[in-house]
């Protein structure tokens, strides 16, 4: 039965204040100089802080999920509310109201991208033994796309998976995976025909991370942090029902994580790094450094400003697109592009006015701070999709602008490897 808007507030407002203090004062307000002196979008955390991190965030997911409101959208079977986007979209509003702690390990990749895949294309015992566990916190997912030579060219893997008897054996290297040190399971995609052109010989696997022959080498961050990761696969052995999709169908499974993965990324700038680059706080930034008087900089703040509110507007679309029943669309990669660009520019911001105090920690409040976040905004150039594929999208999906030159969709893709190219 269909719950109104009124009683489903009411709902969210009685949990939040049984569990969780609300904040002092809102994002709306900046009490400069007090609390964690800390702005970044990666964690720098050593490996005992952020195993409590984790925990706390499987126990606050768990919490959520028990109160019915782990999965809000999910289908009731899989253990989710059966509500609209919307109402996702209120939860997330009001929550933000509350401490409670940072979820992202477990929601950015593994419910925002590998639960939407997995509902669309797994086998339907797959979708009963993950889907309930993930959205209640019990395993985190990863997922296995890029590799040394495919990045960007994300149809270029070679990664192989070669079938034996009702099992697949997978080998290969996958590269710059977020969270797999955490992860239970991921989503891998895998060459299964390198006879067939290479959109077209591309299988999805869910892997057992724990599998033997799995082996998590995390790659350490110039801001400190090492949330990425190698994985090596060798003679990795996975049950042909943990295949998602097709045998070959790899591609147009993959496009269903890309799309939820952009819509993820691009709407996630409630986030602390995205509070820390809002105009209150940036606001504030500027009296603290006796700069409000600046027409120059208050112009530039102004401007960023009106980006994020389009941006946020733009977000807001696409949840009306989701309540309808449609699927995340060429919007998602807008806001992509421009949540990595917003939060590059806020940043930047912050350091003109900072200036030479963020180089080094003398103890003052909000300046060397912004150093972790400054260090960070390169890599949003290029996770999730880089500024130039972001941009491809856009000219073809949206302006229909001919695709780009130099795609080959008809070569085998033994071939394109033999002569060296990845067209």
């Amino acid at each position: 039965m269909p719950i109104e808007m009124d009683d489903f507030v009411a709902e969210v407002r009685s949990f939040l204040d049984a569990h969780a203090p609300r904040r002092p004062h809102g994002d709306a307000e900046v009490d400069w100089g007090t609390g964690i002196d800390r702005i970044s979008y990666f964690s720098t955390d050593p490996p005992d802080v952020e195993a409590e991190n984790v925990a706390a965030a499987r126990a606050w997911q768990r919490r959520r999920y028990d109160a019915g409101l782990g999965w809000i959208v999910g289908p009731p079977e899989y253990g989710g509310r059966g509500l609209t986007a919307v109402h996702d979209m209120v939860y997330d509003s009001v929550e933000a109201e509350y401490e409670v702690p940072d979820t992202g390990v477990l929601s950015l990749i593994g419910l925002g991208m590998i639960g939407p895949t997995i509902l669309a294309h797994a086998q339907q015992q797959i979708r009963e033994r993950y889907l309930p566990a993930m959205y209640a916190g019990d395993v985190i997912a990863c997922q296995l796309f890029s590799e040394p030579a495919a990045g960007s060219d994300l149809a270029a893997v070679s990664t192989r998976a070669v079938r034996d008897g009702d099992a697949w054996v997978i080998d290969g290297q996958k590269v710059w995976t977020s969270i797999a040190h955490h992860a239970q399971i991921g989503l891998a995609l895998c060459r299964t025909d390198p006879d067939r052109p290479k959109h077209k010989g591309i299988t999805a696997f869910l892997v057992d991370m724990s599998a033997p022959g799995v082996d998590v080498r995390p790659l350490r961050q110039m801001s400190g942090g090492a949330e990425f990761n190698e994985v090596f696969l060798t003679d990795v052995r996975v049950p042909d029902e943990h295949r998602i999709g097709a045998v070959n169908d790899g591609w147009r499974v993959a496009l269903t994580t890309l799309m939820n993965e952009r819509a993820s990324v691009g709407g996630e700038g409630a986030g602390p790094a995205g509070r820390a680059v809002s105009l209150p706080f940036l606001t504030a930034l500027l009296k603290a450094n006796d700069r409000l008087g600046d027409a120059a900089a208050r112009r530039r703040l102004a401007e960023l400003y009106a980006d994020q509110a389009a941006t946020e507007y733009l977000n807001h679309q696409a949840v009306r697109r989701l309540r309808e029943g449609g699927q995340p669309g060429p919007e998602a990669s807008v806001s992509k592009l421009m949540y990595g660009q917003n939060l590059t520019r806020g940043a930047h911001f912050a350091a003109e006015v900072v200036g030479p105090r963020l180089l080094a920690d003398t103890g003052e409040w909000g300046t060397f701070s912004w150093t972790e976040l400054l260090l960070s905004t390169p890599a949003l150039r290029i996770l999730g999709g880089t500024e130039e594929i972001m941009k491809n999208i856009l000219a073809e999906r949206v302006l229909g602008l001919p695709k780009e030159s130099g795609t080959d969709a008809t070569t085998p893709f033994r071939e394109l490897r033999r002569s060296g190219g990845t067209a």
